[in-house]
């Protein structure tokens, strides 16, 4: 199928300003044009704009997205490298999902505390029973 710029912005998510930017910047290196001179999206474009907006979710800078381009372009002799790209990419997001869980785990925790204190009226609730933890928190 072929679908205009405004449809391919439309189908990924988009805008049409980001898609020229993404061509601009050789992001998009199998994108053809039609015979008046505009931009022709494929559905093997749609594919390779989702992989590009996954790995931009992930942190990936556009230079880097555009060097993975270059990969893809010279083929299969890039398969190891590419393939290591996304295991790196994979490592840094687990990392990170790990940072983010410790935090959302001490907010949690402010939560509970802040909520105890409430249905007393005061800190001191936290005073009066020093050792006092809900149980997902006792081992903290």
């Amino acid at each position: 199928m072929s679908y205009s710029i405004n449809q391919a912005a439309s189908i990924i998510g988009l805008s049409a300003h980001t898609l020229r930017y993404y061509d601009k910047e050789g992001l998009l290196p199998f994108l053809e044009r039609d015979e008046s001179g505009f931009r022709d999206f494929k559905d093997s474009d749609i594919e390779w704009l989702e992989i590009i907006e996954c790995l931009k979710q992930s942190g990936m800078t556009i230079k880097e997205m555009k060097a993975f381009a270059d990969l893809h372009l010279m083929g299969d002799s890039t398969l190891q490298q590419r393939y290591n790209l996304f295991l790196d990419r994979k490592k840094q997001l687990l990392e990170q999902m790990n940072e983010l869980q410790s935090a959302l785990d001490k907010i949690d925790f402010q939560c509970w505390y802040f909520e105890k204190a409430l249905e007393a009226g005061t800190l001191n609730v936290h005073k009066e029973s020093p050792g006092h933890r809900p149980p997902e928190y006792a081992a903290r």
